[in-house]
């Protein structure tokens, strides 16, 4: 399957959130627009992310960046999770996979690559998500799905790809802030 990197075109794809409808990504683009595939919002390490990135997404927006975060789940779950909260980014819910499938963006073989060598680091932020209340809640999607990033310019070329090879493979809050900074 494709991957995508630096330069290349990010696919004008029709999608939805968990509150709107009917919008496609060129639509979106504006300065630098950070999308961050995660697993889905019952996952309690996605919803700790989700957490960590919206203490921080003021963060993004000095940067001239905005964050739609990418999910297999579907508006039902996401509303009835985040309930009254609202967050400073948008969750494109992607139940059909349509940004997975374009993007190349494959899951795991077996559990033990999902996990992969990392399992310690995991457990730790699993542990941060529980300290704050944070419970895994309904599966939704493909549990072995990995996750990935990239950063998109207005004119919609990728300036930043990455696709995870384990759970843990990803950048955190301080290093996307970096990669951003440098872009």
């Amino acid at each position: 399957m494709r991957r995508f990197q630096a330069g290349d075109r990010f696919p004008n794809i029709r999608f939805y959130t968990a509150f709107e409808e009917g919008q496609e990504v060129a639509d979106i683009l504006k300065g630098k627009t950070v999308f961050w595939f995660l697993r889905y919002i019952g996952c309690t390490v996605c919803n700790y992310d989700i957490h960590l990135l919206r203490e921080r997404y003021q963060e993004f927006i000095s940067l001239g960046a905005q964050v739609f975060v990418v999910m297999q789940s579907d508006t039902a779950h996401v509303q009835a999770d985040l309930g009254e909260e609202t967050l400073p980014f948008a969750i494109i819910c992607d139940e059909e996979k349509a940004f997975y499938g374009a993007l190349g963006i494959e899951p795991a073989k077996t559990e033990l690559e999902l996990v992969g060598k990392n399992k310690e680091r995991l457990d730790e932020k699993a542990q941060k998500a529980e300290a704050l209340g944070i419970r895994h809640g309904d599966y939704e999607g493909d549990e072995l799905q990995l996750p990935a990033l990239f950063v998109v310019e207005e004119n919609g070329e990728i300036s930043y790809a990455h696709y995870a090879t384990e759970l843990m493979d990803m950048p955190g809050i301080d290093e996307m802030l970096d990669i951003l900074g440098k872009l």
